[in-house]
């Protein structure tokens, strides 16, 4: 066995288009994104819409495979299953528009079920259960239609940090005559079933079911297993249940006709054998622990009625969220619920309540919408609309720190989110980069409104907000007002840039000596940042409240300035549009810029 090699790593379209799309022109008022995946025999180039939205260009760089695109696009077109991405628009290659063959899907921001084992190591049993079900349901939908997909792998499942799902590699899902000859799915991105060691590399329905056995493998392991003689699992994966680890070796039997009739047959065998806990096993294979109630089968008995309970997204000190399915309206949500112990303090329960209303009542596009809230048997939450773009955390964590260009918007959107709750009397006091929401367009949205306040409520009832990016009037348990968030703020924007704190993770006491300590700019290390942001990052995270910005009103009016300073006097466009699109002229110079009042229509 050797250690999973992360193959698709999202890049960072630095200063210039790869060659194939170097002469491309877009519609108007479409831009190139930052981002961009090499693929196997394909390119994944991340473009923003007329309407904001982030899509992903699917291109072929080889033009000799221009048709097999054709028939990857037309092939996808025709699928309709959760975990395979819609194709939107396919553009023909025609001299008159100058871009062309490439085909438009969402743009998936997440990571590689590789990349995830690589950062995190091992996943857990739960959300292993989930990915084996999710991609099996998918291989299940394709081999119902009599088709294979041919390459699956744990470099081509991808996972959003909303939890969602989604399967890549569709260049090999086709016909073989729709497949340039002599050509198969790289073998250091997609692990050869056994029946291929002899050259004989024919897909089959049992080869696609060796390859899902051997994706979940690598995430319960860390390791591609074996063609041959793969170590029982429970041996490198104690906590794994015995009906997975079974279900998993008979599919990964080197012979074929030893392998499940079918991957809809290997899925019902996991469903009867996992449970959704954790089983210890000793040497002699006994069981070490028995059943015990689990918060989410607390949780699935609970909401059974209106949710299927998906995934869980996260857990914190009062409670967890979870991905679910709402029943009636056939939407994906997110579930916030309280922790057991959390649900029996009735203080605590009327808090989580009140979070909820103060939430609901803020419509906003950049606050995460609530959409009911309830309580059975023990069991409270509510629920909200799912961040498939996890949080600012998640991102920097999975990504780094981020440019100035990129946050530039989605900053601004989030201060106007803020504006309309400092307008409503009402103090966010946790803003911090995992309350950050970001949703399917990369749009940034306040979430999290457990310990928020009306002004002139009592500053010292409830939490003091997270000691990285709390205030010190937080932190000294004084009066709070408006400019406590705008010094959240700015740490945000600090953290965004940077990648760390402003003054660390450290406890409560040791961020609010470096606060208050001397020469805050030096210790900041604001003078590597660009003037017009170290002015901005200086007063916003002042000591002194009456030093910092007043509300987000003020705060959002200088970070416009910022924006602006930020950018050339003759052209406010970002840097990478300069690039790509040359010198503008005056009338795209005219155009209205709804972030800096003047700015660039995109004409080609």
């Amino acid at each position: 066995m050797a250690p999973v090699d992360p193959i698709l790593t999202p890049t960072r379209l630095r200063a210039a288009l790869p060659r194939h799309l170097a002469d491309w022109t877009l519609p108007p008022g479409w831009s190139w994104g930052q981002d961009s995946v090499w693929g196997d025999r394909r390119h994944y180039q991340e473009l923003v819409d007329a309407l904001g939205r982030s899509l992903s260009l699917v291109s072929a760089p080889d033009p000799a495979h221009d048709d097999w695109l054709r028939d990857e696009a037309r092939a996808l077109a025709h699928r309709n299953h959760p975990s395979i991405p819609t194709t939107y628009h396919y553009w023909a290659n025609y001299r008159e528009s100058r871009r062309g063959p490439g085909y438009l899907r969402r743009w998936i921001a997440g990571e590689t079920v590789a990349q995830r084992v690589v950062r995190m190591g091992p996943e857990s049993v739960p959300t292993v259960l989930q990915v084996l079900r999710e991609a099996g349901s998918t291989l299940a939908y394709l081999h119902d239609a009599g088709a294979l997909h041919r390459a699956l792998s744990a470099n081509n499942v991808w996972l959003t940090p909303g939890g969602r799902l989604w399967l890549l590699g569709w260049e090999w899902a086709l016909a073989p005559d729709q497949i340039p000859e002599g050509l198969v799915a790289d073998p250091a991105r997609t692990p050869q079933a056994p029946e291929w060691r002899d050259g004989n590399a024919t897909p089959t329905m049992a080869s696609d079911q060796w390859q899902l056995a051997a994706m979940v493998f690598t995430a319960l392991t860390g390791e591609t297993p074996p063609e041959r003689d793969a170590p029982p699992i429970t041996l490198l994966r104690p906590d794994c249940p015995v009906g997975l680890a079974r279900a998993l070796e008979q599919a990964l039997h080197s012979d074929p006709d030893e392998r499940f009739p079918s991957v809809r047959t290997f899925l019902r065998e996991v469903d009867r054998g996992a449970s959704g806990r954790v089983v210890m096993v000793g040497p002699d294979g006994s069981d070490l622990e028995s059943a015990q109630e689990t918060p989410e089968s607390r949780l699935r008995w609970a909401t059974s009625d209106d949710y299927e309970i998906l995934a869980p997204l996260g857990s914190g000190t009062f409670g967890s969220v979870w991905r679910a399915r709402d029943l009636t309206l056939a939407r994906e949500v997110a579930i916030k619920v309280l922790h057991p112990h959390i649900a029996k303090d009735d203080v605590a329960v009327s808090r989580f309540r009140r979070e909820a209303r103060l939430a609901a009542q803020l419509a906003h596009p950049a606050i995460v919408p609530i959409y009911d809230s309830d309580e059975r048997s023990g069991v409270v939450w509510y629920t909200m609309e799912l961040a498939e773009g996890g949080s600012v955390a998640s991102l920097i964590a999975r990504r780094g720190p981020r440019d100035f260009e990129e946050i530039a918007m989605p900053v601004d959107g989030v201060l106007d989110g803020l504006m309309t709750a400092h307008a409503s009397g009402i103090i966010h006091r946790d803003l911090k980069p995992e309350n950050i929401l970001i949703d399917r367009y990369r749009r940034w949205r306040i979430g999290d409104f457990g310990i928020a306040q009306a002004w002139g409520e009592d500053p010292t009832t409830g939490s003091s907000g997270t000691p990285a990016f709390a205030a010190p009037e937080q932190l000294l348990g004084e009066a709070q007002g408006p400019a406590t968030d705008c010094y959240a703020i700015a740490g945000i924007v600090y953290f965004v840039l940077t990648g760390r704190a402003p003054f660390g993770d450290a406890s409560a006491e040791q961020v609010l000596a470096q606060q208050l300590g001397d020469r805050l700019t030096e210790r900041l290390q604001l003078a590597a940042f660009p003037e017009p942001l170290e002015a901005f990052l200086a007063k916003g995270l002042h000591p002194r409240a009456d030093e910092r910005f007043a509300d987000a009103s003020e705060l959002r009016l200088a970070w416009r300035q910022v924006v602006k300073g930020m950018r050339r006097a003759d052209d406010p466009r970002p840097w990478w549009r300069r690039v790509f699109e040359g010198p503008m002229d005056e009338d795209e110079a005219a155009f209205e810029d709804p972030l800096l009042g003047s700015g660039v229509r995109d004409t080609k």
